[in-house]
């Protein structure tokens, strides 16, 4: 059984057309991008790896990674997305290959195939976050290394990510999270450990919206990006 929620899906697939606007309804996350691909590039550099994008959506992380020599396959099951993702792909000349295609259908076919894997800002919105990283896992390659992030589930988190962002100042579209979803560093780590992963770093993301900038921090309580190897 595929581990999505369908009303997720409808509620992205409204929202493909917006992918590649930076001022548009999905504008943080092009605020985010830059920061996300660094700490990725930082800790593995990418050209020549075979490279995988879970919930690649319109492909911003998708293209930075192929920019810079990744041979990447990014996924999704969104079907507007991913035909976004590829009229951007030739606009910009880049080779990256999108599929609409489940994870667990993908871990079927290509098992430790990938040298990494990214995995960010999906699994607060899927009904079983663990299953989507046990079948990371088995689409890694031995030492190969996954990259994951999401939203700490506190009180500040509520406050910040929901409040703040959807209803207070308009930063994403009311409903976009669920609070219940989101995920505590120390269950991200048990679900990784679970499926044999073994945590190498874990840095804090702060978000400046008034100046549209994200930073690193020390602080994990609300969004933070996690690195495991295999």
């Amino acid at each position: 059984m595929t581990n999505v929620d369908t009303k997720e899906i409808a509620k992205f697939s409204k929202l493909a057309n917006d992918w590649w606007d930076e001022n548009g309804p999905l504008r943080t996350l092009h605020d985010m991008n830059a920061l996300r691909l660094s700490y990725i590039l930082n800790h593995t550099p990418l050209t020549g790896l075979n490279v995988l994008d879970v919930g690649c959506g319109g492909g911003l992380l998708s293209e930075g990674m192929s920019s810079h020599g990744a041979h990447v396959l990014g996924i999704d099951l969104d079907e507007k997305s991913i035909a976004v993702a590829k009229e951007h792909a030739a606009q910009s000349g880049l080779q990256v290959d999108y599929q609409c295609i489940a994870i667990e259908t993908l871990a079927l076919e290509k098992t430790q195939q990938f040298d990494v894997i990214t995995c960010l800002e999906l699994l607060e919105h899927v009904p079983d976050p663990a299953q989507i990283i046990q079948n990371c896992a088995q689409l890694l390659k031995p030492n190969g290394f996954l990259y994951l992030s999401t939203i700490n589930r506190n009180v500040k988190s509520y406050g910040l990510a929901i409040v703040a962002a959807e209803y207070i100042l308009g930063l994403l579209p009311r409903g976009t999270h669920d609070f219940e979803r989101f995920i505590k560093p120390s269950e991200l780590t048990a679900y990784c450990r679970a499926a044999d992963l073994s945590l190498h770093h874990l840095q804090g993301l702060q978000y400046q919206p008034f100046k549209r900038q994200t930073r690193f921090c020390d602080d994990l309580s609300v969004n933070y990006i996690a690195m495991f190897r295999r």
